[in-house]
């Protein structure tokens, strides 16, 4: 007969093996399981598919005010500024006091537009915004930026028409200088600005002349420019430029934090079934003198000008370059793009209505929603270098075939509704367009979210007293 087994020593073994299967069930479940969700306080990514947008307060005088301020005015005597002086003289007096103003149609001011639609789809009540991608909040808290809703141009353009002989001047008879002045001092006051240094702002900056006299004091925010060719300059020790010591250092104005937006397109769009036969290869109209990266254009225009089936057009932005813009777009299979006093224009933003393929001869651009785009796909980018050889630029144009092109003008037609702003509201406060430039303005900043909180974070942990240079550059 087998000796009974000790019930002390049967206890500890069934104790070991519950253990053990214990120790087996958790290594499994560790290993299959989802990681526990991040604490949201402290989480430097976001998953939201929109983003929460709080407006600054700012007085309505460096807004809306504005637009009074500009319509107000007798007469502009500018280039391109016969439009408006019509609309002062038909349309304004049948508006009632409290009628919504629209933005200036002076295609120099209109091209830079952005500040006003981005404002009006902010300002639209929210049962009537439709698929707008920012959700305005009422505390700054809750928000993932902050807006401050300057109309930068504007301010600019008007110091431009009253009092152009101050414009670089900082006195008090610069009433733009004054306006820049009072936005960074009520912005940098608030408790918003001291929480994060600014890095969640976001200023609309579309004119190069915009905000000239304090770009150095927003650098850390998140800028909205056309591109950075306003802002890119060489320091004083390198630079032979008098007014560098007064532009912004390249190291303030970055890929990773800055978005660059379309300039408003100036034409209206042809969609591809109203697409004719184009009899001329190459088209451009402009001014052929330029400042700056100007001089690839004079050197172009000198190769074209007398070549068969290019035409380079002497324009300017009034009524009539506008319609021989139209005509001339419109008939060409291709529209140069050279660059200028900066790398880009809303000349590219008009070939793409027009589905004029874009040739584009700058180096240095930046183009907007890179990453939601393929520019590749519809537009022809030519090197500085390239462009300039005698003949080849033409030839390599003619080398594409008709299916090449149809391809690229088929997928222009894809790409068209992504760079409208105008909504047909007035004054611009109402749903805009799902798909148009307003809402990949916002999705473009969205994708920064991460890279603003993380700079955010890395301030807050700095000792008092430290100062960490500004390292922005990318390419």
């Amino acid at each position: 007969m087998a000796p009974k087994t000790p019930p002390l020593f049967l206890t500890l073994t069934l104790l070991s093996l519950l253990s053990l299967l214990s120790l087996v069930f958790f290594y499994l479940h560790s290993a299959t399981a989802p990681p526990p969700p991040p604490n949201a306080k402290n989480a430097l990514t976001t998953s939201q598919d929109f983003i929460k947008v709080y407006i600054s307060p700012l007085p309505r005088s460096l807004n809306y005010g504005l637009l009074e301020k500009y319509w107000a005015l007798t007469s502009d005597t500018r280039v391109g500024s016969e439009v408006d002086n019509e609309i002062r003289k038909t349309l304004l007096p049948k508006l009632s006091k409290n009628s919504l103003l629209p933005y200036p149609e002076n295609p120099i001011i209109k091209q830079y537009s952005a500040e006003y639609w981005i404002l009006g789809d902010l300002s639209t009540p929210e049962e009537l915004k439709g698929e707008s991608f920012a959700k305005r909040v009422l505390d700054y808290r809750d928000a993932d930026v902050i807006f401050v809703p300057f109309f930068a141009t504007l301010s600019a353009e008007l110091q431009l028409v009253v009092n152009k002989g101050v414009f670089r001047k900082r006195v008090e008879e610069n009433e733009d200088y004054m306006r820049q002045r009072m936005v960074v001092d009520l912005v940098k006051k608030s408790e918003s600005w001291q929480k994060s240094g600014g890095r969640d702002h976001v200023f609309v900056v579309t004119d190069p002349v915009a905000m000239w006299h304090i770009k150095d004091e927003i650098a850390p925010a998140v800028l909205l420019v056309v591109d950075f060719g306003g802002w890119y300059r060489l320091d004083s020790k390198t630079s032979n430029d008098s007014s560098s010591d007064l532009m912004i250092h390249h190291t303030q104005v970055s890929l990773l934090k800055d978005v660059i937006v379309p300039y408003t397109y100036l034409l209206p769009r042809l969609h591809l079934s109203e697409n004719q036969k184009r009899d001329n290869l190459l088209y451009f109209k402009g001014a052929k003198h330029r400042h700056r990266g100007g001089i690839v254009r004079e050197k172009l225009w000198d190769l074209l000008i007398d070549v068969p089936g290019v035409v380079m057009e002497e324009g300017f932005p009034n009524a009539t370059g506008k319609e021989q813009s139209i005509r001339g777009m419109r008939r060409s299979e291709f529209c140069l793009h050279p660059a200028g006093d900066t790398p880009t224009s809303c000349r590219l933003f008009d070939a793409i209505q027009s589905l004029c393929i874009p040739v584009i001869v700058s180096d240095n651009i930046e183009l907007p929603f890179e990453g939601m785009l393929d520019y590749s796909e519809f537009s022809v980018f030519v090197a500085v270098s390239d462009a300039l050889r005698p003949n080849w630029l033409v030839s390599h144009l003619r080398s594409y075939s008709s299916e090449q092109k149809d391809r690229y003008r088929k997928n222009m037609a894809r790409v068209q509704p992504i760079f409208q702003y105008e909504n047909g509201h007035p004054g611009g406060i109402g749903p805009t367009p799902p798909d148009g430039a307003v809402n990949y303005i916002w999705k473009k900043v969205h994708q920064k979210l991460p890279m603003i909180r993380e700079a955010i974070t890395r301030e807050r942990r700095k000792p008092p007293g430290v100062s960490v240079p500004r390292r922005c550059h990318c390419t």
